[in-house]
């Protein structure tokens, strides 16, 4: 048996009861962070709620999938990941290959920014087109199909979750300042005219905590907007029902 648990968006006690339950009766505990991280606990926190040994695997291992799949075959694993359990593609390969071998899956569900980011804005859920990602450019790497992505769902006056790059092994984590600067970025290179400083865009930091940070605000100022420690997402609105500019104005605060 293989089940994949997903821990929810920031502390230990995020985790469903049925998640937590599957982790307990589990014969190996394992984790990956190179998708997401729980900001608000640390593997101690974790592993005193659990009340087991976790494993945490680099993304080469889990990508590889052997060790995982070894144990799922040998009795019970239980992977755990931030957020939903099958938000990450590499997470929808191990369920693939866990059933070519003939093993059992099962998946416990938890909160995701998917979800969370446009709920924290007051932006309807049904409203978001393609979601998209932007990654840390390198000297000869600075790929622009966030732009693209971004283009297309403002024509068709839809909402972009774009989400920021994560390099756990370094402890880097993009902020929301970085994304926005990007954006701008893009359009500078691109020239097509679909983002412009005035641009309105909203970021979410530490979506699930007690106190997360929302903001709203023309692309330029979140590019200079410091929103303190990870994890942030940024959101770029189509065009705005009445119902969502109300709740965007109560729920978001206003920079720049």
């Amino acid at each position: 048996m293989l089940t994949l648990v997903g821990l929810g968006l920031w502390g230990a006690k995020d985790v469903s009861v049925a998640g937590l339950e599957a982790i307990r009766a589990a014969n190996r505990v394992f984790a990956e962070w190179y998708t997401a991280r729980l900001s608000g606990a640390t593997m101690e926190d974790l592993e005193a709620l659990y009340g087991r040994r976790v494993e945490v695997l680099p993304r080469e291992a889990v990508e590889d999938g052997g060790v995982i799949l070894d144990a799922a075959a040998a009795g019970h694993a239980v992977l755990i990941a931030a957020g939903d359990a099958l938000t990450a593609t590499t997470h929808q390969d191990l369920r693939l290959r866990a059933r070519e071998r003939g093993i059992e899956t099962r998946v416990v569900h938890g909160a995701s920014i998917v979800a969370a980011a446009g709920a924290l804005l007051g932006l309807q859920n049904y409203k978001f087109g393609r979601t998209t990602t932007l990654v840390f450019p390198e000297p000869n790497y600075f790929p622009t199909s966030p732009y693209d992505v971004v283009k297309e769902n403002l024509a068709r006056g839809l909402h972009t979750l774009v989400l920021l790059d994560i390099r756990a092994h370094e402890t880097r984590y993009m902020s929301a300042s970085e994304g926005a600067s990007l954006l701008l970025r893009m359009e500078r290179e691109r020239g097509e005219g679909a983002l412009a400083p005035a641009t309105l865009a909203c970021a979410v930091a530490r979506a699930g905590s007690e106190a997360p940070e929302v903001v709203a605000g023309p692309l330029e100022a979140l590019a200079r907007t410091d929103l303190g420690a990870p994890l942030h997402t940024l959101v770029v609105p189509g065009r705005l029902h009445f119902a969502e500019e109300e709740a965007l104005a109560a729920f978001a605060r206003r920079v720049g």
